[in-house]
């Protein structure tokens, strides 16, 4: 289906072809020579009336055994309809010199096809892709049979056709949509096609335009080249610019492919320049690349007029020095796009196909002159141009204040420069001849045009083409691919102002598969040295993540790794191990300082303190009772228990240290025994003189013998008892989990990680701390309610009040401790504020019990010691009786009115009790 289709696109061309070309059928007459040319522009240049328009008016015909034909654009792309415009000096006229002085070396080369001459028919082209198809109709003519049986003269004789120069091989074009359009035309004909600047990547397709070929490396190899400045650049946001067409459209799509495959450098917006712009029209496309001002960077597959008319543009709109343009191999290094607007296309980095300057070229080009070069019929209006001048009343230059007088020089009288692609047009040129010469030595046995190349075969040309291997005119080495395209060897230049305001395209590096940049010779607007940007978001500091926006992988917004979170990557941020925090540049994770409760911490000293005026305290008062330890007020508080509380007393201060102490396993073996074990010998201790009080008093009331087990050692048998159970736990404890130390990172996780530490603790929890201390409180609460029943015993009798007072103050001490303990679990100061109200508790629970129960009777020993002198012994029953009485009498006087008490006999008690003397009964020395 292809293959038909194609055959039938074929058939239509060849009609197209047909129908254009009717016109010419109808002429009869011969077609002039090159000798009509040249006297036609002889008469211009002496200012003779020109009678009539020769045929080859717009073209150049030499004649030759073998013809090229040549496609330049003289004139520029007319407006408002008109075909043509301006004269093109250098893309036109250098070009175009160029071929001719080619043929005109190959010709007198006796090495290079010796005895045959090459001639050329030369057409402009107008830069206008339709224009230069119709004139490319004039190569096939040869080719295309003529019927001319229907066709009559006026005088009835059949009409006589003047045979066409057979085109051979095609010099051109030079913009890439005109290549593409004649080259449609040229591979059905079979004429090999060789361009010298076309370089859209379309026409490397092999299939479609098999017979074009380019001295000239395709724009895939530029696009390459501009994208690798551009990264060197260290741009990665970027406009593209291009005019309509194949060469800026497929320039661009190629740009725009090879970003997106490397992925490092964005497009912002992709602006296209109509064929036909309508006023305004630049100026508009200025304001739209303005849109994306981050967008510096243009990259610009424009044509030299276009180029020329947006600078312009950003002139007008106050944009020089905004934008940084980087042009392509059709901006190169010519002066014609910047004059007028060097501050606008100051700092514009370029391209162009490495090539050097034929010296040669320019001596042939100054010795051009009206006399000497009569062959080329556009050189008359160039030399208006170029001298700003007219020749005689029908010159092409109107207006101009003088007359041109034919002896002015180029180079002398007017600004000379080579034009960029002289070497390359030459170079096509060689290219053909080579490729011709080749065929000449296979085909003719001897010198001159043979009968076997008379009618050569395009496609066999084509194979010869493209296996020539030559140094071209410049020194380089001039091949092709299978493709037909050239290696791709490009000059970087940038276009400068230097101190002196002159300007200058300045080579700053090359590309030839790889970038070669010199960073320090690139010079910005105004001199300055400093890189600019063309970035849409600014790099993202330390610590920071990009979070792409959506549709343009090269914007992005910057957020920092908050909390825990460190930067893993430019686009991801991690959260650090649980023992871990963010470094402080968030690029990692560095370990959690690790804390204890140090000696010098506020919350340790306070406590510290307490604990030691404890254990000062508690150990006066044991050396106190053991020196009066036979007196009866030590006696009469039991000495045996006595030295039980006082232990207790004295390891409740004392688990301050521990608890302090940095942890280890043997800190936290003693935290664990001695946590609740001061406490329970206070309590059990207490406990066990609380409950003999209530038993001796509640067996009073029903017998006067004593209670079982009220002796000291059963006493010091129900403490150690009570005591052992709490050992016991501990031992529990110990064997199901041994203790160890261990770092909590959660207590002190604030939401600063600067702020955040690991606290050393032992593995005590809270519910093991419960667990400890629960023993101790339930003992302390069961003493309370055994002081609570004992409250009605006289204060005379032993130490029940005392007791009661320190037992209820206890459980106030141990009230409030829990809110306190518990309620700061949260704190980022839980370690502080637990630990000192744990141990602070401890120490008040022990200076209670010391204060009350012991500071008085320590007070009486040291200085009443008259007090401190043994009592009549009584009995039991006595005891028992007059407690029971006094209570009585307590209830009585609780019960009359107005305070009045009536006294009542009490038979057994004896009749006088001193009132304002203490009297301390023991009932250690009573028999049971």
């Amino acid at each position: 289906m292809a293959r038909d289709s194609r055959h039938a696109w074929r058939s239509q061309c060849c009609l197209v072809l047909l129908l254009l070309l009717l016109p010419m059928v109808s002429s009869t007459t011969t077609t002039s020579s090159s000798s009509s040319s040249s006297s036609s522009n002889q008469k211009l240049a002496l200012g003779e009336p020109q009678l009539a328009q020769p045929e080859h008016a717009h073209s150049i015909r030499l004649d030759g055994d073998i013809i090229l034909g040549g496609l330049f654009p003289v004139h520029a792309r007319g407006e408002r309809g008109v075909p043509c415009g301006e004269l093109k000096k250098e893309k036109g006229i250098h070009r175009l010199e160029a071929m001719l002085f080619a043929i005109d070396l190959i010709n007198k080369d006796p090495d290079l096809l010796p005895n045959v001459t090459l001639g050329a028919r030369v057409l402009d082209t107008c830069s206008r892709d339709t224009y230069a198809l119709e004139q490319s109709l004039t190569f096939v003519q040869a080719l295309i049979e003529r019927d001319g049986s229907d066709v009559r003269c006026a005088n009835g004789d059949p009409p006589i056709f003047a045979k066409p120069d057979k085109v051979v091989g095609v010099i051109g074009a030079a913009a890439s949509s005109v290549s593409i359009m004649v080259a449609n035309i040229l591979r059905l004909f079979k004429i090999p096609q060789v361009s010298y600047a076309s370089t859209a990547p379309e026409l490397s397709d092999n299939v479609r335009y098999d017979f074009f070929s380019r001295v000239v490396p395709p724009d895939s190899y530029q696009a390459q080249a501009m994208m690798d400045i551009v990264t060197a650049m260290g741009w990665n946001y970027v406009s593209t610019l291009a005019s309509e067409g194949n060469y800026g459209e497929s320039g661009v799509e190629a740009f725009i492919h090879i970003s997106r495959e490397s992925g490092g450098v964005c497009i912002a917006q992709s602006v296209k320049v109509p064929r036909e712009p309508r006023p305004g029209e630049f100026d508009k496309t200025i304001q739209r690349l303005m849109e994306t001002p981050n967008a510096r960077a243009v990259i610009m597959f424009a044509n030299e007029d276009d180029i020329r008319r947006i600078l312009d543009a950003a002139k007008r709109n106050n944009q020089s020095g905004h934008f940084l343009w980087v042009g392509s191999d059709s901006w190169g290094s010519k002066i014609s796009p910047v004059v007028g607007q060097e501050k606008a296309a100051e700092g514009a980095i370029t391209i162009l196909p490495k090539r050097a300057s034929v010296d040669a070229f320019d001596r042939y080009f100054r010795s051009r002159s009206l006399s000497n070069n009569r062959r080329n019929v556009w050189f008359a209006e160039f030399w208006e141009e170029n001298f700003g001048c007219k020749l005689g009343m029908h010159g092409k230059k109107p207006g101009s204040p003088k007359k041109c007088t034919g002896l002015e020089k180029v180079g002398r009288d007017s600004t000379y420069e080579q034009e960029g692609k002289v070497q390359f047009v030459m170079d096509a040129v060689y290219a053909v001849a080579h490729a011709l010469h080749r065929m000449h030595r296979d085909r003719c046995s001897g010198p001159g045009l043979c009968a076997a190349m008379a009618n050569m075969d395009g496609k066999e040309l084509l194979s010869f083409i493209r296996a020539v291997n030559f140094n071209g005119s410049a020194g380089t080495p001039v091949t092709f691919n299978e493709n037909g395209d050239a290696p791709g060897r490009y000059d970087i230049f940038q276009y400068q102002i230097n101190n002196q305001s002159a300007t200058e395209y300045k080579v700053i590096g090359q590309w030839t598969n790889q970038l070669h940049l010199n960073m320090e010779a690139l010079q910005w607007a105004s001199g300055d040295w400093s890189l600019p940007g063309s970035v849409c978001s600014l790099p993202c500091r330390t610590g920071e993540r990009k979070k792409v926006v959506k549709g343009a992988p090269c914007c992005w917004h910057c957020e920092r790794c908050e909390g825990y979170h460190f930067q893993a990557s430019q686009f991801t941020c991690e959260l650090c191990s649980y023992e871990q925090r963010p470094d402080h540049n968030r690029t990692g994770c560095q370990p959690i300082p690790i804390i204890k409760l140090e000696w010098s911490s506020p919350w340790a000293v306070v406590p510290v303190f307490i604990s030691v005026l404890g254990i000062i305290a508690t150990t006066f008062v044991v050396l106190t009772f053991v020196r009066h330890n036979d007196t009866p007020i030590v006696r009469a508080a039991g000495r045996e228990m006595s030295y039980v509380l006082l232990t207790g007393i004295f390891l409740c201060y004392a688990i301050t240290f521990p608890m302090i102490a940095a942890p280890d396993v043997g800190v936290c073996s003693f935290r664990r025994i001695f946590l609740g074990l001061g406490m329970c010998f206070s309590n059990a201790a207490l406990l066990t003189k609380t409950n003999r009080i209530h038993r001796i008093f509640e067996q009073g009331k029903k017998a006067v013998t004593a209670p079982r087990f009220i002796s000291p050692t059963s006493q010091l048998f129900i403490t150690f008892f009570l005591i052992s159970l709490q050992l016991l736990g501990v031992l529990i404890w110990f064997a199901a989990d041994p203790p160890h130390t261990f770092v909590d990172f959660g207590e002190q996780r604030t939401q600063d990680p600067e702020r955040a530490r690991g606290v050393l603790k032992c593995d005590i929890s809270d519910l093991s701390l419960i667990c400890s201390l629960g023993y101790s409180i339930l003992l302390m609460v069961t003493c309370t309610v055994y002081a609570i029943k004992t409250r009605g015993v006289p204060e005379t009798f032993n130490e029940a009040k005392p007791i009661g007072f320190t037992m209820y103050t206890t459980c106030i001490i141990w009230l409030a401790f829990i809110p306190i303990f518990f309620g700061t679990a949260q704190s980022a100061e839980r370690m502080y504020i637990q630990t000192a109200t744990l141990t602070v508790s401890l120490s008040l629970s022990a200076s209670v019990s010391l204060g009350m129960l012991y500071m008085p009777k320590v007070y009486t020993i040291l200085l009443h010691p008259e007090l401190n002198v043994p009592k009549r012994k009584r009995s039991f029953k006595a005891i028992v009786t007059v407690a029971t009485m006094t209570s009585k009498l307590s209830q009585l006087a609780a019960e009359r009115p107005n305070g009045e008490v009536k006294t009542e006999l009490c038979e057994g008690v004896e009749p006088t009790v001193s009132s304002t003397k203490t009297t301390y009964v023991s009932y250690t020395n009573h028999a049971i």
